[in-house]
Parts: structure tokens; sequence; C-alpha cells
């Protein structure tokens, strides 16, 4: 389903742009002493009785009759520019945007100095949606008026819009001193403070000016946007209830509506307000794959497709339209409209790989039918490898080897440097005739002359091919040349402490407290596959330690076990600077903060500060994890040395967990990857059940780039890796492995 964020709109209009502005007989042109040039005098007749009829139309919404008069007065006065301002005011309300832009131009042409000119112009704009416009004419508006207060709040909310929130803050301040304790000052205040992640402060901002303004559309707005935030959906729901009944015609906060109920799980709720949205007007693409979506949560799927089908039509580019369709059609068995449509869109969209790639897919029962369809594709667009990975895949799907390794070979062949193109090829290859592999890698290899990176990528490939002709040897010899050769790449191994240390006492738990897990795992584990399914999909999990941008805390800090344990720094230090890091982290509430590693030593931490903290350990059996770790390297880039040397360290970290096991120092989530293999539902289901939490299915290709050995592939590499192996073995047998 779309996000929230993306029916948000300019938010901050539909305050002040809800209506045409000034319609009461005021400023310099009411009085028909000047008729738009300075120093020229009016025409004897008195015009006030001509704008007072117009302001009147107006007033009773009847925008043809305030047309008529309006007409007539610039007919009569065309040098009259308050006469061209009601125009324009008349025909906005009309729906005439072009006509009023024009209208008012005209206004500013006869009097260029006239703030409210510009200010109705750029209120125009904004309907428009042309920000640039826009700030230009409110810019102008100030030049003339410093005083305007509306002005400063408009440019206040675009300068949100866009995310300059210093010049929100600037311009937040030069209107408070016109207008504190207006509700459109709290409304800034409180999306400024809601951009910069301070969801606390945001939500107090506008509940309690809510509370004094319990009718003002612009603070509604942002109180929804705000609750929205820390997901109190319920309230969010409310509030944009209130905010539907005060103004009907709201359009996006209806259709924000229709998310808020979605998202609590009530698609037939959903499904009546983005009606009304859609009957209020012709539907936008993104009204429609939205109610596309929500139909088919309501299982009205022919409705979904028409819909769908119409989004497509307008955009043949969007992915997720076309996803929703291909189900729609799964699910009434509908190929013939399938190929129907696509066909169609592929009139339009010839160079469309997204659309002949699902083409495909429609035939891809039938091996005949889906290769002539490859063949189409092929025609359209010669010089792209997409057709020529579909062909692949429908050779093998049809179980023609020779078709699919002769195509993936023509595939490796256009892409010597894609390494999805290659591995595929040499998957397939190896599958025939694994020395076959091994020579076209060494050819490769060959190839790649000074170019470091392409010879140890190949060398990579050309390792796994050993693994695969079960040259166990020859396998482990590029593994250990390329972990030498990067090594001063590298981060040092970090030093243990004592895994049964005494630790702090236990505090007490607090039971409102917002659940905390902390997940680590060692190399080799497989916790960047873990950190795969949760990314993007718990929105409490947080992997930016591994990231461009980390928290800098002293859980980041490979000293900071040192440091506890000669006493230079304390557990209330660490826990206070882990703590000040959230705001930043964007983090209000429930944490599964992803750790680098762990150290029985945090217990300190834990114990005294966090003791409702959950610690989720990764393993598999630690014999499996140091060749995976030789192999497939680590999320956290630590050098191994030889192999002896990590399998020591190795043993060292994975006693902290055993302790965590038998001495239940802190309630403890083990989560063993070694019958998940590479399966990412399989994994997925055993860390659902784990967490207590409902997780997607996810796509079984998630893995694809993250292939692991299989448990139990360390006894082919016992004749190479024997004594490091060796030392591995006591803990190993310690988490429930066997000996040999």
């Amino acid at each position: 389903m779309p996000s929230v964020g993306r029916s948000s709109g300019c938010w901050a209009t539909r305050r002040w742009w809800r209506r045409p502005p000034h319609t009461e007989g005021a400023g310099r042109f009411c009085h028909g002493r000047y008729n738009g040039r300075p120093g020229q005098l009016a025409e004897a007749a008195d015009p006030r009785p001509m704008y007072d009829s117009i302001l009147d139309a107006l007033r009773r919404g009847a925008p043809a009759e305030a047309l008529a008069a309006a007409r007539a007065l610039v007919s009569e006065r065309p040098d009259d520019a308050r006469a061209r301002e009601l125009m324009a005011q008349a025909q906005r309300m009309a729906g005439d945007t072009d006509g009023a832009l024009s209208s008012l131009d005209g206004a500013i042409a006869l009097q260029p100095d006239e703030a409210s000119l510009h200010f109705q112009r750029a209120a125009i704009l904004l309907a428009r949606r042309d920000i640039d416009g826009a700030t230009s004419a409110l810019g102008r508006t100030l030049e003339l008026d410093p005083n305007r207060y509306q002005a400063y709040i408009v440019q206040a909310e675009l300068a949100i819009g866009r995310g300059d929130l210093d010049e929100a803050e600037r311009l937040e301040k030069m209107a408070a001193r016109l207008g504190e304790g207006d509700p459109g000052l709290s409304a800034v205040r409180g999306m400024i403070a809601l951009r910069r992640g301070d969801r606390d402060r945001a939500l107090s901002i506008l509940s309690t000016a809510a509370e004094r303004n319990p009718d003002d559309p612009q603070l509604l707005n942002a109180l929804a946007f705000a609750y929205i935030a820390r997901d109190h959906l319920a309230f969010a729901e409310q509030t944009l209830l209130r905010l539907c009944d005060l103004v009907p015609g709201n359009t996006p906060a209806r259709r924000l509506l229709a998310d808020v109920v979605l998202r609590q799980g009530r698609p037939g709720d959903a499904s009546a307000h983005i009606e009304q949205v859609l009957a209020a007007g012709p539907g936008s693409t993104e009204h429609l794959r939205f109610a596309g979506g929500v139909d088919m949560q309501t299982g009205q799927i022919p409705r979904a497709t028409m819909r769908l089908k119409e989004v497509l039509a307008r955009t043949p580019d969007d992915r997720t339209t076309l996803d929703l369709l291909m189900r729609c059609w799964e699910l009434q068995d509908d190929r013939d409209d399938a190929r129907a449509t696509l066909d169609a869109a592929l009139v339009a969209s010839p160079r469309n790989a997204a659309l002949w790639d699902a083409r495909v897919g429609v035939d891809g029962h039938d091996a005949r039918a889906a290769l002539d369809v490859v063949e189409r594709w092929s025609a359209a667009m010669p010089d792209s490898p997409a057709p020529v990975q579909a062909r692949v895949r429908v050779a093998l799907a049809a179980g023609d080897a020779a078709a699919a390794e002769a195509a993936a070979r023509e595939l490796a062949d256009r892409l010597p440097g894609d390494a999805r193109a290659q591995t595929q090829y040499l998957d397939i290859l190896s599958a025939r005739d694994p020395q076959a592999s091994v020579a076209h890698l060494r050819t490769l290899e060959a190839a790649a002359g000074d170019d470091d990176n392409r010879r140890l990528q190949v060398q990579g490939w050309r390792a796994l091919a050993h693994d695969q002709a079960g040259e166990a040897a020859d396998a482990a010899k590029v593994w250990l040349d390329t972990h030498a050769a990067w090594a001063q790449r590298l981060m040092p191994l970090p030093l243990w402490s004592a895994p049964d240390a005494a630790r702090a006492p236990l505090a007490g738990v607090d039971a409102d407290a917002a659940r905390l897990v902390f997940m680590a795992g060692l190399p080799g584990a497989g916790h960047e596959q873990v950190g795969r399914l949760l990314d993007g999909v718990v929105s409490a999990f947080r992997a930016d330690r591994l990231g461009t941008n980390p928290p800098r805390d002293a859980l980041q800090n490979v000293h900071t076990v040192g440091r506890l344990v000669r006493g230079e720094t304390s557990a209330a230090e660490v826990h206070a600077e882990w703590r000040a890091q959230l705001p930043a982290r964007r983090i209000q509430g429930a944490l599964i903060d992803w750790l680098l590693w762990w150290d029985n030593a945090y217990l300190d931490l834990t114990r005294a500060h966090l003791p409702h903290a959950e610690l989720l350990m990764i393993v598999r059996d630690p014999r499996d994890m140091l060749l995976n770790w030789l192999a497939f390297g680590s999320p956290v880039p630590f050098r191994m040395g030889t192999p002896e040397e990590g399998a020591a360290w190795l043993a060292q970290g994975l006693e902290h967990i055993v302790v965590l096991a038998e001495q239940e120092l802190q309630p403890l989530l083990l989560l063993r990857t070694d019958e998940a293999g590479n399966d990412p539902r399989v994994l997925s289901t055993s860390l659902s059940q784990l967490l207590g939490v409902e997780l997607p299915v996810p796509p079984p290709h998630l893995f694809n780039d993250q292939y692991r050995f299989p448990a139990g592939h360390w006894r082919r590499y016992t004749g190479v890796l024997g004594a490091a192996f060796a030392a591995l073995t006591p803990v190993a047998v310690r988490l429930g492995y066997s000996e040999t």
C-alpha cells in the first residue's frame, strides 16, 4: 500500500487557501480615489456600489453573478486595479485559475506595490503546485509589507515542505513577532519539531494548541501527522474525521484518513473513505492505485482490475501497479485479459522491460509461447540484456539445460562485469561440469590484468567453483590468499572480557518500558540475513551501526569493553551515551538495536540500567561459522588472521553466549540459523516465532546475494582446517552440536 507520506501533499496550504482571500472591501482600492495609476484622478462615477455588488455575490457563493458584474466593471474601468482583483476572485471561485491569475497580473501591472495582490497571486500559484512561483510572490509580498503575518506563515510552511528547517525556524520567529498565540504559528512550530525527529515535543505543541483551537483545520491537519508519527493511529483517525467534518472538501485529509484506517486493519472503512475521494472529482493516478489495492483486500477483484488497468495506461512504468495487476489476473485466472492489456501497453511503451517481463510471465506455463514473447522482446530491445535473461529463465523452467546454458553464456559475455550474470552462468556450468567452470574462471582471472578488484572478484568465484568440484584445498587457498591481501584494510579483532565475571545486580523492571532488543552475531553466524529480514519491515529495527552514519556512542567503540574492565568508564556512562543518541536515530519507543558484537561486559549496562532488555543472539555450528567467515567475510569487517587465530577468537566470543544461556543473566533469545540454510522463508518463520512478531512472507530470492554454505559443510574441509575446527569443537558441543 502507498505510504502515509505519499498522501500528505502540501499540508501547509489547507488553512489559508481553502477560500478566496480578501473578500471584504478594504484598503486603498475601496474608496474610489484612485483608479490604479498614482496621481491620476478617477472617473466621476463612484465604483463602490459595483464593488459591493461583486463582494455580495462572492459572499453568497454565486461566482457566475460575481463574474458577470466584475467583467462589466472591468470593461467600464479597464484601469481599475480593484476591479481586476475582484474579477480574479470571482474567476477563482468559478474554478478558472488561469483566468484568475491573468486578472491578478493585470491588477499588479496597474498597482505593482500593493502587497495584498502579490499575496493573492501566491495563493493561486500554490493551489497550482507552482511552489517556486508562490515562493517568489510571497517574497515580494514581504518586501512590500514586512508586517504581513500570513506571508511569513506560508513561507515557513513551504520551507518545511522542501526540508529547509533552519529557514522555517527563521520565518517562524519573524511571524511570532506579529502573531504569537495564533494557531497557524503553533502548527508551524509543531511540524518543525516533527521534521526534526522530536515527536514528543511536536505532539505537545500541537495537542496543546488544538485544545485552545479545537476547530482550526490547519492545527488538526498537523496534529494528525504528529499522531501518525507516534503510531497513535486511533487518535490520528479521530483527528482526521474532525477535520473532514469541518472541511468536507478536504480531499487530501480524506485520502490520509483512508490510509490510517487501512493501517489499522480495516480495509472496508478504508474503501468507504477512498470512494468519497474518488467521487469528489477525477481520480488521480495515486488515488486510483490506492483504491485498487484496497479493492483487492476487500475482495473486489474485478473493480480493482479495472482501476489498476487505468493506472497502468497512465503510468506504464509503475512497477507497483503492474505487480498488483498481475496478482488480480492470477486470482481470476484471466490470462486473456492479461495478454490483451499488456500487449496494448507494449504498443505504447515497446521498450518497457517490466511490461515485457510481465508478459513473459503470463505465458510462463507454456515454454513455446513464452519463448515467442521473448523473441518479440528481443526484436523491440535488441541492445538490452533483459530478454536474454528471460530466455535463461524460460529454458530453466522448461528443463532445457542446454538452452539455458547457451543463453546464460551469452548473457555473461554481454555483461562481463555483472556479478549476477556471471554467477548464474557459473551455477549452470558447474552443475554440468565443475572443472569447466574452474577453467572458465581462470580465463576470466587472466583477462582481469591489473584490475585488482576484478581479479579478487573472479578469485572468489573460482574458490566456489573449486568447492563445487570437491577441491577443498584449492578453495581454501584462494580464500586464505584473499584474507591476506585485505588484512591491512580490516578491523583488528577486539579483545574479550572474562565471560563469567561478576556482574551488576539486576535492577527492577519498569512494566511500562518500551520493548528493547539488542541483536548480535559473530562472523559466519548469518546475522546479516536476519538483518535483511528485519530492515525496512520492522520499524523498531536499526541497522545504522553497520551503515555510513552510525551512532556515536560507546557501543560503537571497539575499546569500550577494555575501558569497562579497567574502570576507565562506567556502565552508567555507557548507558547515558547510548540513550543520548536515540533522538538522532529517530527512536521513540521500541527498538531492536543491531550491535557490532556482544561481550558480557555489557551486562553491567543492561542489568543495572536496562533490565528489560532482551538479547537476540544468532548462532550456528561454530565450525560452519568459521568456514563461512573464511569464504564470505562478515558484516563487520574483522581481520581473521590465520584460521587458527580466527577460531580461537570465535571460541572466546561464543563462550559469552554459552554463559548467557547457562546462567540466565539476561533474557536471551537464541536463534540458530543452521537449518534455514539460504531459505528466507524458513528463517523468517523461526525469527517471527522467537520475537513474537508477525513478519511478512519474504520473497524466495531475498538471500540470492547472501549465499552461505549449508549446515555441516565444514566436514568437507577437515583435511585443510582440522586444527582450527578442533579449537572450536569444545564450545560447539556446549552449544549442543555434535563433536564430529
